[in-house]
């Protein structure tokens, strides 16, 4: 018998029922329990109207409701379906059961089902627990559903270290699958896995596109980016007829995702400004919000109009690192919300003059070579800044900028129209540096139709020799330098007259900056019972199929990481994440708010024909952006952005593999980063469940491979 707590019994008091039912063969026969009864809300007693009971773990399957008090009695029973099919039933052998509002006493015997065929009988273990609620109790707990008061890990911060000392050797439960980890490699849809020279990857010269020059010079001189298609008819839109710059710019770049400025207003919140000029320079605001959205519009209130545009502009001898920073800083700056672009001057030099430059090009005493990378620079600078007249924010100005006199020529040309930060990148490891030396001959175009690699190599140290004869470090301006940091060995971080908020998060984001190769695996975790409901947001436990996953997972987590002994396991805090993390042991397990799935707010709970159904305005908003768009109490995919920032910048920080166990609307932000993907495209990422996204961290870039440990499963709901 079961002890009920019973209140003072008023006439309008409440009888809340918990019944669980346990039996290990229900779900190996494929048969969900449910129950039906006399009271209208189980069904009156028609089995097709029985309550399904839901599968709170392995074994144990439960259902939670509440009698008004005058039902004195409610009498019940259970029954059997199999899944997929509600036709077909078995009850419980038996007399029915019974609760009476306001009794202590519940019987609780053991439910009894017969089946016709040799599978014989099956007895499960019943569990009742009852209690009396007033209206008050109705009322409390009707407010904390309204407020979305999910549960959540009791006792848990932001960041919860749980650090095991098992051996994996000794995870039999785990090693017991066996997997060849390449049996389960799958194609990468959005980011390709070869290496890619990353100033190819920065902004199309437009200035020297119109002047005419041919397709196939241009091609030849950033080999390897995109296809020749998209520079044949520079001067020319799709109905052939001539394109004014403004217009070609965006015609060249559309195939890109990096053309016109992407700054739209929040769809949920407007920003409210009683001055007409700052509705007039609403372009200059980043697709953001939080802190830099508010961080914005203070600069937009209070600082010089010149500080609104940001030109961070690269210095340091070749094979120092600077067009990898800047590639990684472009990103970071795309995900935050700040439309920003890569200029690389190399980029303009191959286009103008060719690539097979020789060392003397870059001789200091070679008067036309000096005249000629100035002139470069100056296309390159002044492209940027027409950019950002045009709406840009942050330009990042990629070349060597070596001595005071080209810096000066680059402040000359930004005054009054954008503040300009110098980053300098010096490295004084020589075994960094002979690295990045033969990876820049490997990758450069300049080396493209270079047959003798060590011919290549020893041009490029006598470029090299020549730039560091006129070198000159910076000391004029606003500036940062990072010294010998690439290295992953320390290093230091000088900064000058830096202020600001923006540029506050640059040097934050640089000090945590480093080359070291590391794998970052990223997985949503395994099916959950809201998955297979379709339902959003919720804190429910896993899936039969999703405990599974969670096994296979902390099998090739055990043999991808095999020789590694620092890698830790991240985690949210909600139980399908940390569940599908149980299994791995070996590894420390570190538990994130901040990789909560997005907080669907009033919304949380529901499937989407429900949200289309009630709340038909919302679903509407919802589709029309998907990235702006907040759930009412809830949070949009630019409120997500904004609470990872800390996780990225720890997994830049990070130089052993991190394991990631998250959410798809999480892992959406979060591959969108690593993937230098537009925000625009965010909302629509593929994160599909039981796959595996390695991320390889170092000093060739970003690469990706995919795996997928299980097939198809039932259809999840895309938050």
């Amino acid at each position: 018998m079961a002890t009920a707590a019973v209140s003072s019994g008023g006439i309008s008091d409440q009888l809340f029922v918990s019944i669980k039912l346990e039996c290990p063969r229900l779900d190996e026969l494929g048969l969900v329990p449910h129950v039906f009864g006399s009271h209208p809300v189980a069904g009156s007693w028609d089995s097709s109207k029985a309550l399904p009971m839901e599968q709170e773990e392995a074994a144990v399957w439960g259902l939670s409701c509440v009698v008004p008090s005058h039902h004195e009695t409610l009498d019940f029973k259970f029954l059997l379906k199999p899944k997929g099919n509600s036709s077909q039933c078995i009850v419980e052998e038996g007399p029915d059961r019974s609760l009476v509002c306001g009794s202590s006493e519940v019987e609780t015997r053991n439910a009894l089902f017969k089946f016709d065929d040799e599978l014989g009988a099956v007895e499960c273990k019943v569990f009742v627990e009852t209690e009396i609620l007033s209206p008050f109790d109705l009322a409390a707990s009707w407010k904390a559903h309204q407020e979305h008061l999910q549960p959540r890990v009791r006792g848990a911060h932001d960041v919860s270290m749980n650090a095991e000392s098992e051996s994996r050797a000794k995870n039999g439960f785990a090693s017991g699958l066996e997997l060849d980890l390449e049996k389960y490699v799958v194609p990468t849809p959005n980011m390709g896995s070869g290496v890619v020279y990353a100033a190819n990857l920065t902004e199309n010269p437009r200035s020297l596109l119109t002047t005419g020059i041919s397709s196939n010079i241009l091609h030849n001189s950033i080999k390897g980016d995109a296809s020749p298609n998209l520079y044949a008819s520079a001067n020319k839109g799709a109905d052939g007829r001539h394109v004014p710059p403004q217009e070609e710019q965006r015609a060249i770049f559309v195939d890109r995702g990096v053309g016109s400025p992407k700054f739209a207003r929040p769809t949920n919140e407007t920003i409210s400004m009683s001055n007409a000029k700052f509705d007039s320079e609403a372009k200059d605001m980043p697709a953001a919000e939080g802190a830099v959205a508010a961080a914005a519009v203070a600069d937009q209130m209070y600082g010089p109009k010149e500080d609104r545009k940001l030109a961070i502009v690269l210095v340091g001898l070749p094979a120092r690192g600077k067009t990898f920073t800047a590639a990684k800083l472009t990103r970071y700056l795309r995900w935050l919300g700040h439309e920003t672009k890569h200029f690389n001057v190399g980029k303009y030099r191959r286009l103008k003059h060719g690539i097979n430059q020789t060392a003397d090009f870059f001789r200091g005493d070679n008067k036309e070579g000096v005249e000629a990378r100035n002139e470069v620079a100056a296309l390159a600078m002044e492209d940027m800044l027409s950019w950002m007249q045009e709406g840009g924010q942050v330009g990042i100005f990629d070349a060597t900028n070596s001595t005071r006199s080209r810096r000066n020529m680059l402040m000359k040309m930004a005054e009054g129209k954008c503040k300009i930060i110098f980053l300098e990148t010096i490295c004084n490891d020589k075994d960094v540096l002979e690295r990045n030396m033969r990876l820049k001959v490997q990758q450069s175009p300049d080396y493209a139709e270079q047959t003798d690699f060590e011919a290549g190599v020893r041009d490029f140290k006598e470029r090299l020799a020549y730039y560091e004869k006129v070198y000159e470090p910076v000391e004029e301006g606003s500036y940062v330098k990072m010294i010998d940091m690439v290295s992953g060995s320390g290093g230091q971080l000088q900064i000058n007259d830096i202020s600001g908020y923006l540029p506050g998060r640059i040097v934050f984001f640089l000090v945590n900056c480093h080359l070291t190769p590391r794998p970052i695996l990223l997985t949503r975790h395994g099916e959950s019972l809201d998955n297979v409901r379709g339902r959003i947001g919720g804190d429910s436990s896993l899936s039969e199929t999703g405990l599974l996953y969670s096994r296979k997972l902390a099998s090739f987590i055990e043999k991808r990481l095999a020789t590694e002994r620092t890698a830790s396991i991240w985690t949210s805090t909600l139980q399908r994440s940390i569940l599908t993390a149980q299994p791995i042991i070996g590894f420390p397990k570190i538990q994130w708010r901040a990789l909560d799935e997005i907080n669907a707010g009033i919304c949380d709970g529901m499937t989407y024909d429900e949200i289309k159904k009630i709340k038909p305005e919302e679903y509407e908003s919802r589709s029309k952006d998907k990235l702006r768009y907040r759930y009412p109490r809830g949070e949009s995919y630019l409120d997500v952005i904004q609470r990872l920032e800390p996780v990225i910048i720890e997994l830049e920080r990070q130089r052993a593999p991190v394991v990631v166990i998250s959410h798809q609307a999480v892992l959406r932000a979060l591959y969108a980063y690593f993937a230098d993907r537009p925000l625009e495209e965010l909302p629509n990422i593929e994160i599909p469940l039981h796959t595996i996204i390695e991320i390889q961290m170092g000093v060739a870039g970003v690469q990706e491979k995919r795996y997928k440990l299980m097939g198809a499963v039932n259809p999840t709901a895309g938050i």
